[in-house]
């Protein structure tokens, strides 16, 4: 069953969240990051925006973003709003580093072909 919500709002919603995090920990270090809170939270709460706006793609995300790690990114989402004290800075720095620039790079890419028609399954 397709979700009801909008695709290129919540293509748009990744961007722009990602987009902020590159913001908060531009010239940071992983110890620089462990040592700000007010980054750390920040970019906390953009990634719960992010896999949010993976969950509102709901089986669209494959389509428009295929051979992304669909079950860690909402399993990502799930334990940020229900296990939030069992996050680990280490994960969340190695998300950000590692993983959210190909995901924000599939979301431009997806947004692009959005733009000029392509459809969606």
């Amino acid at each position: 069953m397709p979700s009801s919500h909008n695709p290129a709002a919540s293509l748009a919603h990744i961007v722009a969240n990602a987009e902020r995090i590159d913001l908060y920990v531009a010239g940071m270090d992983k110890g620089d990051f462990e040592r700000n809170r007010l980054v750390g939270d920040g970019v906390e709460r953009c990634l719960e925006r992010v896999c949010e706006a993976v969950y509102r793609l709901g089986p669209r995300a494959e389509t428009l973003m295929p051979g992304q790690p669909w079950a860690e990114i909402r399993g990502m989402g799930n334990r940020s709003r229900h296990a939030f004290d069992q996050i680990s800075h280490e994960v969340v720095w190695a998300t950000v580093r590692y993983e959210l620039p190909e995901l924000e790079a599939a979301a431009r890419k997806a947004q692009a072909n959005l733009e000029l028609g392509n459809p969606i399954a």
